[in-house]
């Protein structure tokens, strides 16, 4: 019978861990003050449980982060299984500017990790992603052969390298848009 009680637990604390992170992923959308107090009162934790699953503030916002860049590179192959190549790319693109647009919360905390050993854990696998999706539009002709995954990374650096507001989104797509139109065949 004792046995029963640490999976209920475990199953508790990984539902915790999910909410504080939903929470943070969400306020880090908005602003890149939001508190550790602010983020266990909205996931409704104490904030000893929101300290045992993050130390810190960092640690919090980089486990967002390291969720985040999973999901988008994970997000390359679904694409690709549902769409045409080319459309896999643009939304895959699509989905990479709604990344950085809620990055820029953590901007502070992104770049100071992302000089370090984060940028190494993630960065490979975007590079990677984004050389499958070039290959599949290469394979169907679609776009140029003389631009390769890091080079289409750095042309859209700037989707989360800015924010203007509202205007800024608008503008990024069209900005998206051009890159597109000069990586097409």
């Amino acid at each position: 019978m004792a046995d029963a009680h640490p999976p209920a637990r475990r199953a508790d604390a990984a539902r915790n861990r999910a909410r504080i992170m939903a929470v943070a992923r969400e306020a880090l959308a908005t602003s890149s003050d939001v508190s550790l107090h602010a983020v266990a009162k909205k996931a409704g934790v104490g904030q000893g449980t929101l300290y045992r699953h993050f130390p810190t503030r960092d640690d919090l916002i980089m486990a967002v982060y390291r969720q985040d860049v999973a999901e988008l590179v994970d997000a390359a192959d679904a694409l690709l299984d549902a769409h045409e190549p080319w459309q896999a790319l643009t939304l895959w693109l699509d989905q990479l500017a709604a990344f950085g647009r809620v990055k820029h919360g953590a901007t502070d905390v992104l770049q100071a990790a992302t000089r370090n050993a984060l940028s190494t854990e993630h960065y490979n696998p975007v590079v990677e992603a984004i050389a499958r999706l070039l290959s599949a539009c290469r394979d169907a002709a679609l776009v140029r052969t003389d631009v390769d995954a890091e080079e289409l990374l750095l042309l859209v650096a700037f989707l989360w390298r800015d924010d203007r507001g509202a205007e800024w989104e608008k503008r990024s797509r069209r900005m998206l848009s051009v890159v597109l139109d000069g990586l097409r065949a």
